[in-house]
């Protein structure tokens, strides 16, 4: 899909994830998938810890409860999972390991002062979320934020979250007005289901450049500090930038 400048002007809501987007965790995703998935019998280091894992890691950007379901099997299960990830996770966020990931907070806040309405989704439960925001001090940055259960239960990679930002928000006439920015392939089809015209991938976070065009991005961008500029009609900016770990995200920093 071909997006032209005058397109790109038209947007008026723009819907950006959060961890890994607009959020620096320092991969703790997967310290809190170790808890959850102790407290389920899967021993750390073993093939069945390496397995699932591996799949956490490829389906960054999905709704946890649905990944522990695949994982878990039985509601009962996934459910005792997902709680104790959540716990885990916020935990973590607690003891400072977070951080906004740089220029997230100007973008934002220039996506607004240019009279776009911007919304912060993410595939945790609403506790992790209002955790983060929390510890971020981000509570009044936006006028919205979104978690699956806010939009009837679904996450990423439905989209759902992008629509219920359109309707919840009124910001947009059409969907094409839409603009979705995130780090994981999972939020690029979300976008695409969602009819937005612009689906940008960032290299900040999970999946590489590769993923998030094989996903239907229309651009990537080296980060979210790039998407104004973008909207405002500048050219794509280039996607390198400073060299990231293998699975796509950036090195630990302290925070």
């Amino acid at each position: 899909m071909t997006v032209d400048d005058t397109e790109r002007a038209r947007i008026s809501l723009v819907v950006l994830d959060m961890a890994g987007t607009t959020v620096a965790d320092g991969g703790l995703v997967e310290q809190a998938f170790s808890v959850a998935a102790g407290r389920l019998g899967v021993v750390p280091g073993s093939a069945e810890h390496e397995k699932h894992l591996a799949y956490v890691r490829a389906t960054m950007g999905e709704s946890k409860i649905s990944v522990f379901r695949h994982l878990f099997g039985d509601e009962e299960r996934a459910r005792r999972a997902n709680s104790a990830f959540e716990e885990a996770y916020g935990e973590l966020v607690d003891g400072g390991r977070i951080a906004p990931l740089p220029g997230a907070r100007e973008a934002v806040e220039a996506l607004q002062d240019a009279g776009r309405t911007v919304v912060l989704s993410t595939g945790f439960a609403r506790v992790t979320q209002d955790a983060i925001l929390d510890a971020l001090g981000w509570r009044d940055l936006v006028t919205l934020t979104l978690c699956p259960a806010d939009a009837g239960g679904r996450g990423r990679p439905y989209p759902d979250m992008v629509l219920a930002a359109l309707l919840r928000t009124g910001a947009a006439d059409s969907v094409q007005q839409i603009a979705v920015a995130g780090d994981t392939s999972y939020d690029m089809r979300s976008g695409r289901r969602a009819g937005a015209s612009v689906v940008a991938g960032v290299l900040t976070g999970a999946h590489d450049e590769a993923a998030l065009r094989g996903a239907g991005a229309t651009h990537v961008l080296g980060s979210v500090a790039g998407l104004p500029a973008l909207l405002d009609g500048g050219e794509e900016p280039q996607s390198g930038g400073r060299e990231r770990q293998s699975g796509g995200r950036w090195p630990e920093r302290p925070v």
